[in-house]
């Protein structure tokens, strides 16, 4: 099926559709009918503009989560103006599979939206190019450890499982002078400097983990 407030929109999606062979089942203009008609003919495969009315925010998003939570066999893929990465994250999370997000302009490449269509509604996924580019880009500008070595890493997760320098020291066959270097280095590259409210070596383990 087919969501989208706009009907030339929807309307051309559906006809560009059925001519290559898709049964389109139904069509919806706002999220609370799309639910509605998923509910009603569990499509394999649901194309949704991310904003619809009643609120024409992200209620297609809101619409497109819940069909994935509760049709874990209908597949979905939305369509957005732009990228908007915390959407994108939001929709794809854990998913093995069976969702794609895709810029509007990419309809007009029609078969590489018809290969879209096809490849998520067997469970594959499609994300446009343009949203792997800036997610890809969004991890790297977010990886706290990126810029230790790989000795670096080392001490870490030794700290991180309770070791002390010494300890440390011990399993890597290193000084403990060399250690405590490695540690200094470390707490400089995650931006934690000494301050007397914050134990820096528990606050660096924790930037371990989370990452």
């Amino acid at each position: 099926m087919v969501a989208d407030d706009s009907v030339l929109l929807r309307e051309g999606v559906v006809r560009l559709l059925e001519e290559w062979g898709f049964d389109v089942v139904a069509q919806a203009g706002d999220a609370d009918d799309l639910l509605r008609k998923v509910n009603a003919h569990r499509p394999d495969v649901a194309v949704v503009d991310i904003r619809m009315p009643p609120t024409n925010t992200d209620d297609g998003l809101r619409a497109a989560l819940r069909i994935r939570a509760e049709h874990p066999d209908t597949s979905v893929l939305v369509l957005s103006q732009y990228v908007e990465e915390g959407y994108a994250l939001e929709l794809v999370g854990d998913a093995a599979g069976g969702v794609g997000y895709l810029l509007k302009d990419r309809v007009a490449d029609v078969e590489r939206f018809v290969e879209a269509v096809k490849r998520v509604a067997e469970g594959g996924s499609a994300l446009d190019p343009e949203v792997v580019s800036q997610l890809v880009g969004r991890a790297r500008r977010e990886d706290p450890l990126e810029e230790l070595t790989p000795r670096e890493r080392e001490v870490l997760e030794l700290m991180a499982e309770g070791r002390s320098n010494t300890a440390i020291a011990g399993q890597m066959v290193v000084t403990e002078r060399a250690v405590e270097k490695h540690v200094t280095s470390i707490f400089g590259k995650l931006g934690l400097p000494p301050a007397p409210a914050d134990h820096r070596r528990v606050l660096a383990v924790l930037t371990f983990l989370r990452a």
